[in-house]
């Protein structure tokens, strides 16, 4: 059960193990999306039907006919990654091994939608991916494997989000074969150690420059490429621009200001320190350094931008 790029390499790596069979795969319907709102195919979707897997894309999973139909298939196991909806119960209890989630944080740290981008929001120093057996509390049951990785100065969501993709898939591959014998050990989760990870909205883009630049820097970090981090430029028509790129820099200024505009960068005043932005994608064009971007947006020392 997955529906993002993210659970894909788990699903290939399920179908080529020996151990198992791979009797069907569940993922989100299709859904309209972008201008045209054309119906979007999930990821899990594509390369199920790639490997000729039976693809199940129920709306809700406590609809009858799903139920009845799931429960026909007489599964020993249900493996989940990224699959987009809580569980209802009486899927927990149809399979004889439970059913085993593919968590990307270092759990009890970080339970919910948005474990990748908290982990760097937070400042954690590193993260990974946790095979768990499934509960009915969101992201609590016992632990049966860990596999971390440390988190850069540079990483972003989307360079976790591919290693932590890996990860999943290299876990799978080792340890769900233990699982399946007997030889894994489940850890309880301590539950005064949880964080809740919720999900990531558009909203959470926009730029305090209040904040220390530092933090800002993590939310650049966190949420790239999606929503992406933006302010608005100082025109009539508060035209936005998102932030690609950018420094800490040992400046101050009042938060919001430009402090200097060149071929070098344009530094903002923040909260605590500035921000030196680098490469910046003012809507309606293209990604620019900030040498180009001025070119077209002659913002100087004394603008304000947010």
């Amino acid at each position: 059960m997955g529906t993002p790029p993210i659970a894909c390499l788990s699903l290939q790596a399920l179908h080529e193990l020996s151990e198992c069979n791979v009797v069907g795969v569940v993922t989100q319907p299709d859904r309209p999306s972008g201008r045209g709102k054309k119906h979007d195919t999930s990821a899990v979707k594509k390369l199920a039907s790639q490997l000729g897997l039976n693809v199940l894309q129920p709306e809700k999973l406590n609809d009858e006919p799903i139920r009845d139909e799931l429960i026909s298939m007489n599964v020993d196991l249900i493996v989940v990654m990224a699959y987009g909806q809580i569980l209802p119960d009486y899927i927990l209890d149809i399979p004889k091994f439970g059913a085993v989630n593919i968590h990307a944080s270092l759990l009890p740290r970080h339970r919910g939608a948005a474990p990748i981008q908290w982990a760097i929001l937070a400042g954690d120093k590193e993260t990974g991916a946790c095979l768990m057996k499934m509960d009915a509390g969101l992201d609590t049951g016992d632990i049966l494997s860990v596999i971390k990785t440390p988190i850069s100065t540079n990483d972003t969501a989307q360079d976790l989000h591919d290693r932590i993709s890996v990860m999943g898939a290299d876990i799978l591959r080792t340890q769900l074969p233990r699982y399946l014998k007997g030889q894994l050990s489940a850890l309880s989760q301590n539950d005064s150690l949880s964080t809740y990870a919720r999900k990531i909205t558009k909203e959470d883009g926009l730029i305090d420059w209040s904040l220390p630049a530092s933090q800002i820097h993590l939310r650049l970090r966190a949420l790239m490429p999606w929503p992406g981090v933006f302010s608005y430029l100082p025109t009539k028509s508060r035209r936005l621009v998102k932030i690609i790129s950018a420094d800490v820099i040992h400046s101050s200024g009042e938060p919001g200001r430009v402090l200097k505009a060149d071929k070098g960068g344009v530094a903002i005043g923040c909260g605590h320190q500035a921000l030196l932005l680098k490469y910046l994608h003012r809507e309606g064009s293209k990604i620019l350094g900030a040498s180009e971007f001025l070119n077209g947006c002659p913002l100087q020392a004394g603008d304000t931008i947010g």
